[in-house]
């Protein structure tokens, strides 16, 4: 599987391997272990323009995914993450950036394949299948990493 990540932030460090290690274990447990995957990482700034310019919601977000596929070819699609909300998100949470950025990079490729956070019961299963992907990976993870998805 092809998972391409670039940094586009400058004042953020961002764990290249581990994100493009985390977005294919989320794809493989999504049953798309052949996917291609872009991750691209952005300031705030530049997520609100893309939020703004494809959903019509002009305001900061911390991930959008950009589902590309034509089925059956392999090509996913995209996901955006805010770099600085991922900054902002650890710290208020008492996290690892490193871990958040896996959420996130978690989330988008559900969001890549289909899933949709926006109705209540089916929030509730995306997030279970995003601390099924996390733990098999980390095992047990901090409760308050989960409080985030809920905000």
């Amino acid at each position: 599987m092809a998972v391409a990540v670039v940094n586009r932030h400058s004042r953020v460090a961002v764990p290249v391997g581990r994100l493009a290690r985390a977005a294919r274990r989320a794809l493989a447990a999504v049953g798309r272990p052949a996917g291609q995957l872009d991750v691209l990482l952005v300031d705030d700034a530049e997520i609100r323009r893309l939020n703004g310019a494809w959903r019509g919601v002009r305001r900061r977000t911390d991930v959008l995914a950009f589902p590309l596929e034509v089925p059956p070819g392999p090509l996913l699609g995209q996901v955006v993450i805010s770099a600085d909300a991922a900054r902002r998100q650890a710290r208020r949470l008492g996290v690892p950036r490193g871990l958040e950025l896996e959420l996130l990079v978690t989330h988008g490729v559900l969001h890549a394949v289909g899933w949709d956070d926006r109705d209540p019961v089916e929030a509730g299963l995306m997030h279970a299948r995003e601390r099924e992907v996390l733990s098999a990976a980390h095992g047990r993870l901090p409760d308050r990493l989960w409080r985030g998805l809920l905000a």
